[in-house]
């Protein structure tokens, strides 16, 4: 398969070299300073592009990508109230857009277990419950798209939480979920869910080791979409 990265920094390269090991070409690498390279005919060969870079710049990325007929694999969070016009637009070119907010299979789990606690704990309501997510000090978003997505998950299950609040950054009212997001060093990425009551705690967390599960999820994720159209995600990889 051949394979277009938009964005080669840190991910894009662990993206190379995960996609190579797998036998597949790397047939354009587009960055910052050569972002023309995008509509040439090295990019147009692509199977998939896959792109990890900044939410201010991630919408155009993959608009130009689909107008120039290349499925697109998106692993930028932070400008989920832009994507409904690349969904439509994947549509309308008749190609694949997968997005997650998280590639690793480890974090997939997670949000499957996190779910399944959450409709537990709906009959418990004697513990409340808040999030703590720590990620590498270059990360721009807060709170995480990976937080995000485990507060969505919740509020699908906990009927006595209808929203979620960025601690610090407004009050957390009795029927809000509060996400601490902490910026340090170079974590990959912690996400960590609490029920506390009087008596008791019960903690789930998922700890990422490197950048490599992501890097690798995100080219099976290309793989997965040869052949198909539309709007995908993991839960269509990895259905549980």
């Amino acid at each position: 398969m051949k394979i277009a990265l938009i964005g080669y920094g840190k991910m894009g390269k662990i993206i190379e070299k995960i996609a190579l090991s797998r036998g597949h070409e790397i047939v354009a690498r587009i960055d910052v300073d050569n972002m023309e390279d995008i509509h040439s005919d090295a990019f147009r060969s692509a199977d998939a592009a896959i792109e990890f870079t900044m939410p201010k710049v991630a919408e155009e990325n993959c608009r130009k990508a689909l107008e120039e007929g290349v499925p697109v694999v998106c692993g930028t969070t932070g400008w989920a109230d832009k994507m409904d016009g690349i969904k439509k637009l994947a549509e309308e070119k008749g190609k694949a857009f997968f997005w997650t907010s998280n590639f690793s299979v480890g974090v997939n789990v997670f949000f499957a277990v996190n779910k399944y606690l959450a409709k537990i704990m709906n009959g418990f309501d004697q513990y409340d419950v808040s999030m703590t997510e720590t990620h590498h000090i270059h990360k721009l978003d807060a709170p995480s798209g990976t937080a995000v997505t485990l507060a969505e998950g919740i509020l699908e299950n906990l009927e006595r939480k209808k929203s979620w609040t960025l601690a610090g950054a407004a009050p957390v009212e009795a029927d809000s979920i509060g996400i601490e997001a902490i910026r340090e060093g170079e974590v990959p990425g912690i996400h960590t869910i609490v029920y506390d009551s009087p008596v008791d705690s019960i903690t789930i967390t998922h700890s990422a080791k490197s950048r490599e599960g992501f890097a690798l999820g995100a080219v099976m994720a290309a793989e997965f979409i040869q052949g198909k159209k539309g709007f995908l995600s993991m839960q269509d990889m990895m259905p549980f």
